[in-house]
């Protein structure tokens, strides 16, 4: 059984050989097209073994300590036996040439840990190639066992409703006492919340923390929940003292069992699905586009038309899509 069979891929993912597990997320990460339906192939076969894990997405603001609160939570979970996998989204890779990739050595102890794994996002690439990428790999980490699989979004604005898209619970991590309590953050990416958790509640900064805590409580009422079971709470933590770490884990397996009893969590993965489908079909008809070889022996040039304002946008689209037509 050869590297080109999907049983060697499914088989040893099922067996939760992390060497395989790795040359599996290389294979959904790869851009050649042999690959890819490899890949597809493979992560169909193990649709039936995913499920079973906590999906949980975590963002912050600048400075909030992203990197420690995961090592810190990812330990815990780790101590009490559980397998944890760290993924990222990180759109702004492609600019920065991959910086996420020092994510390892940020998370020193939980890279080395044994019931720890951490990936990251693949640089290059588009937010929607990343985000199609980490989705399979989630599926494929989940098909391996894992219990719970924590995505990070590392870039900004799109990337969170991307990495909600895609888990069960999404946690936000916020500061206290940098000015204005509501910070650095969207009124949008506050209504993407499960849950929000003001870090570094350690030392002078616990009755800040208290603060910032109640003002976002305040802020988190006007705003209308997303179920009608869960009003997402407002917690205070420290990823250096580990205070409040356990009741964030207490908190997500209460959201899950009230969720998973009135059937919300159930339709919540169905919705995510069917979005990820046209997500996909989404990307296919872009690659269509842009790898027709009548389009590109055109686009430039209806491009400088349109520039120039000889030819109208529509004109110009009509143009591109009817060339795709006539080629497909």
């Amino acid at each position: 059984m050869g590297e080109r069979d999907p049983e060697f891929y499914v088989d040893g993912v099922r067996a939760g050989n992390r060497r395989i597990l790795a040359k599996t997320i290389t294979l959904i990460e790869s851009a050649h097209p042999a690959h890819r339906q490899l890949g597809r192939t493979v992560v169909d076969r193990l649709l039936p073994e995913t499920g079973k894990a906590v999906r949980l997405g975590i963002t912050g603001v600048p400075g909030v300590g992203k990197s420690t609160f995961i090592e810190s939570f990812g330990m815990m979970l780790v101590e009490k036996g559980l397998q944890v996998a760290v993924l990222a989204v990180d759109p702004s890779s492609t600019r920065s040439g991959g910086s996420i990739m020092a994510d390892k050595t940020r998370m020193e102890r939980l890279s080395v840990a044994p019931g720890a794994f951490i990936r990251p996002s693949p640089s290059g690439g588009t937010l929607g190639g990343v985000a199609r990428m980490t989705r399979e790999t989630l599926l494929v980490c989940e098909a391996a066992g894992f219990d719970v699989v924590l995505v990070e979004t590392v870039g900004v604005g799109q990337s969170e409703t991307t990495v909600a898209s895609m888990v069960d619970f999404f946690l936000v991590l916020m500061l206290a006492g940098a000015g204005d309590e509501l910070q650095g953050i969207k009124k949008g990416v506050l209504e993407l919340a499960d849950a929000v958790a003001i870090n570094k509640a350690d030392g002078d900064n616990i009755e800040k923390a208290e603060k910032a805590r109640r003002s976002y409580e305040m802020a988190l009422h006007l705003l209308n929940p997303a179920s009608p079971t869960w009003s997402p709470p407002v917690l205070a933590c420290s990823a250096l003292t580990l205070a409040g770490v356990d009741t964030l884990w207490e908190t997500i397996l209460d959201y899950r069992k009230r969720l998973s009893a009135t059937g919300e969590l159930e339709e919540k993965r169905r919705r995510q699905a069917l979005a990820w489908m046209w997500s996909r079909i989404e990307d296919g008809l872009k690659e269509r586009f842009f790898g027709n070889h009548a389009v590109k022996d055109r686009l430039r040039d209806i491009e400088a038309s349109v520039e120039r304002g000889d030819l109208s946008p529509t004109a110009g689209a009509e143009t591109l899509l009817f060339l795709l037509d006539k080629d497909g």
